[in-house]
């Protein structure tokens, strides 16, 4: 009768463990799809400064791995979870069932081994987990940074030493990973043996209760009976043990994803944005990053009228990208406010804030698609005839004709790449077709060759014409027609005119503009020579 006891049980077991595992894995799926989408429904809405303080590998290693680990958990680790609670319980009615003695004699190491196993899982080992993440991010955000450079590092001849970064995250995830494995070697020594102590303990014990059992034969069958039942316990408390590593990692991977979601989004303004004008007005702004004492930008107050063109130039560091980036909100001043036609930009709706501005930066990112779909995501509802008259206007047909299947090319595939100044003109045509009335140029001409240069400017002409434009340069040949020149030192405007006033006032800004002209004299002049 207890052998088909034992088989009905084992099948029923088995049932439910189908069950169960049908059910986790079907919430896990569900969480893990939940956490991804909540994870990148906030992205999508955090201010753009957010990203610049967030590496893409940290932010990809949090979302996508921690997504991951927590089904891994819910999946499989759930249902054992389950079972390590009721399991204990039948345990401890089964140890007591036939033999109260041997019982004691099964019962005294488990408790004992919850003690080491609370050592290591416990304290401030608990806390170990959340720098055992932390290492992780860090190596991940400096593997990314290393695949990106790798061109440098092999041009270079360089090994993975030079990548300091990455090499740190290494040596600091391994040491970290070392001590925390050896800070662990008493108390799992001692898990391992108390665990284990009962299989050792119960024969010799057992033989001594046998000299004065009454019923030797029925002692004897218990006695089989618990030295086959008491490597099941050990098996569960192994388990148990598993799942505590588990849970803590589950738990340190929801907090981590949950700590994206938390993060606060600028308040969102509810005007419509129907400004009197498209001028740009910085009044008394401070700004300062998060986590800096010193401020990027400090009491700036200038306007830039409807229609006009004003300029940033300075050292680097000067803030002058700082500016530029707090009039489409990347990030929100501190004191002061940044107006546009008379309204707050903190006040105006963002998709009516974004529809105004049209930004170029620096580095410019094409998506993986083709050259069309590049130029349209400014303006998806665009036809083919808009991106290729804009692809015209940014002085792109010649890169258009070369391409095997001109503006339906995709870039990245195939051996199609583009120059950083071929790149940077795509950008300007998707700009030119989104034809926003503000527009910010953060360094549009920085990694344009003298060709691409002149073709930028050229592009320039038709982007700018009747708009309100903001541009950053350090190239001062390209503002030298600009309606104003800003001249930037440690966050503060130290001057402002024209380029033909600036320099009469021999001031920094003509000191840049000789150094400047120096600059230009002494590249002709080698060019000339090597001639």
């Amino acid at each position: 009768m207890a052998g088909w006891l034992a088989v009905s049980f084992a099948v029923a077991s088995i049932a439910l463990y189908f069950a169960a595992s049908l059910c986790s894995h079907l919430a896990a799926f569900r969480v893990e799809k939940n956490m991804r989408k909540a994870a990148m429904h906030k992205i999508i809405n955090l201010p753009l400064g957010y990203f610049n303080t967030n590496a893409s590998g940290k932010l990809r290693k949090i979302i996508d791995d921690n997504a991951s680990l927590t089904h891994a958990f819910l999946a499989h680790q759930l249902p054992d979870v389950s079972g390590a609670v009721v399991m204990p319980l039948a345990i401890l009615a089964v140890f007591f069932s036939f033999d109260w003695r041997l019982g004691l004699v099964c019962l005294f190491p488990p408790l004992l081994s919850l003690v080491f196993l609370k050592n290591m899982m416990g304290g401030k080992r608990a806390d170990r987990m959340n720098q055992y993440m932390n290492a992780l991010e860090e190596m991940n955000t400096a593997a990314v940074e290393y695949v990106r450079g790798i061109s440098v590092v092999k041009v270079f001849q360089q090994t993975v030493y030079s990548f300091k970064n990455f090499h740190e995250s290494i040596e600091k995830y391994w040491k970290f990973a070392s001590s925390f494995a050896l800070s662990c070697r008493v108390p799992f020594v001692g898990f391992i043996i108390t665990i284990n102590a009962p299989s050792l303990l119960l024969l010799p014990i057992g033989i001594l209760f046998s000299l004065t059992a009454a019923d030797y034969k029925g002692f004897l069958l218990d006695l089989i009976f618990y030295m086959l039942f008491v490597p099941l316990c050990v098996a569960i408390m192994s388990k148990i043990m598993r799942m505590g590593e588990s849970i803590m990692a589950a738990k340190e991977a929801v907090d981590r994803v949950y700590e994206i979601i938390q993060t606060e989004t600028l308040a969102e303004g509810n005007l419509d944005g129907l400004m009197k004008d498209t001028g740009i007005c910085f009044e008394n702004v401070t700004f300062t990053y998060p986590g800096n004492k010193e401020p990027a930008v400090y009491q700036v107050s200038f306007t830039v009228p409807q229609e006009k063109t004003y300029a940033l130039v300075g050292s680097s560091g000067g803030g002058k990208t700082t500016l530029a980036s707090l009039v489409p909100r990347f990030w929100d001043v501190n004191e002061g406010s940044v107006r546009i036609g008379g309204i707050d930009v903190r006040e105006i709706r963002e998709e009516d804030l974004m529809r105004k501005i049209a930004f170029v930066f620096q580095n410019t990112k094409l998506f993986k698609a083709s050259l069309l779909d590049n130029i349209c995501a400014a303006k998806p509802e665009a036809s083919r005839k808009e991106a290729l008259y804009a692809a015209h206007l940014a002085q792109c047909d010649d890169i258009l004709a070369k391409l095997p299947q001109g503006i339906d090319t995709v870039v990245g595939t195939d051996g199609v790449y583009l120059s950083g100044g071929e790149q940077q003109r795509i950008a300007l045509a998707r700009a030119i077709l989104k034809d926003a009335p503000i527009i910010i140029l953060d360094e549009a001409t920085a990694f344009a060759d003298p060709e691409n240069e002149y073709q930028i400017q050229k592009t320039f002409e038709h982007l700018t014409k009747g708009k309100t434009v903001l541009m950053i340069a350090h190239r001062l040949s390209s503002i030298k027609n600009v309606d104003c020149i800003l001249v930037m030192q440690l966050g503060e405007i130290v001057e402002r005119g024209s380029h033909d006033q600036l320099v009469r006032q021999k001031g920094v800004y003509a000191g840049m503009w000789q150094e400047y002209q120096t600059s230009v004299a002494w590249k002709v002049g080698k060019a000339v020579g090597h001639a």
